[in-house]
């Protein structure tokens, strides 16, 4: 699967039309500083398609990229950054398991992104365990490899595996292209070809 357009189409904090279109929508969720943004624009072959903030923590909204007019990627906010006060956490913790939870949308897969090297966090934890609950289906990738030794890389997605209960974690490194075109398949995967092409 080749993205040849990607555009953004909207910002949201709440209800709007755009989640009652009828496009499939991928949603990327991970920690502040996770490098998600990077993992979008990789994968859009874009570079500022999501502006990354040198300020972790700052988007505070949903935001939806329109890729080969047919299908959205769904960006969440950030979570987890430690200098945000406990009202603003909540807040974007509330958007998020309102999004994925109880808006009702039709999300075809939810791309959830780790730190290879710390591994999981605690909401990283409590989300996966909502996710599966839900029986969302899920992609977990391992980002920042290339901060890793090459000899502790598998050692690491082993680890991560084991503490989140999922297998064929996605090691992936933005620096060095690894795991993108692993990660365009399983996206598609299994979407029908009306959605997408």
């Amino acid at each position: 699967m080749d993205i040849k357009s990607a555009e953004f189409a909207r910002g949201i904090t709440g209800t709007n039309k755009i989640l009652e279109d009828n496009k499939s929508q991928i949603a990327f969720i991970g920690r502040s500083n996770v490098g998600k943004s990077s993992i979008i624009n990789l994968l859009a072959n874009r570079k500022n398609l999501v502006k990354s903030s040198s300020k972790p923590g700052k988007t505070r909204q949903i935001n939806f990229f329109l890729i080969n007019k047919k299908v959205y990627f769904v960006d969440l906010p950030g979570y987890g950054f430690m200098k945000m006060d406990l009202k603003r956490k909540e807040k974007i913790r509330k958007l998020i398991i309102w999004y994925l939870f109880r808006s009702e949308v039709e999300i075809d897969k939810v791309v959830f992104i780790v730190d290879a090297k710390t591994g999981p966090t605690d909401f990283d934890i409590e989300m996966l365990d909502l996710l599966k609950k839900s029986e969302r289906k899920v992609i977990i990738v391992a980002n920042k490899i290339d901060k890793l030794k090459k000899n502790d890389i598998r050692k690491q997605i082993s680890k991560i595996e084991e503490i989140t209960g999922y297998s064929k974690i996605i090691p992936f490194s933005v620096k060095k292209k690894k795991g993108k075109n692993e990660l365009l398949d399983r996206i598609f995967n299994n979407i029908e070809k009306s959605k997408i092409f």
